[in-house]
């Protein structure tokens, strides 16, 4: 029996890159989960993260850490007041003060060098219709120019050895589609953390990444199984 080909999944802990970890597993990879601690406003989301890698099952996990705070610009990396209670009409209108400048990028780069020592040719990121329409970073033209720009700024690329996909199975969905599809593979949504002020008594419900993950579960139909206060 041929081995399972070898991909690398951005994984923050979050509903999206947790079902997306679960997508990439579900088609026959070897998963190495890739995390990062790039200054951000919590630990928990790491600490997600590795529940995670741990329940999903990972041929590997690896959390880098850098700190974007020194550039700021960010409600989750500087002093920018972090937006709650948005309408999504509103989330939708403008690129949110919780855009991190260039973060995919900066992501996919990594996700990029790790694929090339791994021999593999798949990178996973879970972005989505919601992401896309608000940040610049999570829009179809953005990962195909990074996809294309990929194929040739690695020796494995210009060898020939090595054509990157950069898959984004849940680009079209809604996050209910989402949730239901991470149900049907047996994820378990009470390992994962999507808030961007979370505390030691639950996720805050009211910045808009509660409100999304809040949405999502209720149009599913199903109780969101994590805490708030």
């Amino acid at each position: 029996m041929p081995e399972a080909p070898n991909a690398v999944v951005l994984l923050s802990g979050g509903v999206d890159s947790t079902t997306t970890l679960a997508v990439a597993k579900s088609l026959g990879f070897a998963v190495y989960a890739l995390s990062f601690r790039y200054g951000q406003r919590h630990e928990a989301e790491i600490e997600a993260a590795r529940r995670v890698a741990a329940a999903v099952g990972v041929a590997g996990h690896e959390i880098v850490a850098f700190d974007l705070r020194r550039f700021g610009g960010s409600a989750l990396t500087g002093d920018l007041t972090l937006p709650k209670g948005r309408a999504l009409e509103e989330m939708t209108r403008e690129i949110p003060a919780t855009y991190v400048p260039a973060r995919n990028t900066i992501f996919l780069s990594f996700a990029l060098a790790w694929a090339e020592t791994l021999g593999a040719s798949d990178i996973f990121i879970g972005v989505n219709h919601y992401d896309y329409s608000g940040y610049p970073d999570c829009r179809p033209e953005y990962i195909g120019a990074y996809q294309r720009m990929a194929d040739l700024a690695t020796k494995a690329g210009v060898e020939g050895r090595q054509r990157l996909t950069i898959h984004t199975p849940l680009i079209h969905m809604t996050k209910a589609e989402i949730i239901r599809t991470g149900l049907g593979l047996g994820l378990d949504y009470g390992l994962t953390l999507s808030c961007y002020d979370p505390a030691p008594e639950g996720a805050c419900g009211r910045c808009d990444a509660c409100a999304l993950r809040l949405k999502g579960f209720g149009e599913a139909g199903v109780r969101d199984p994590i805490r708030y206060r």
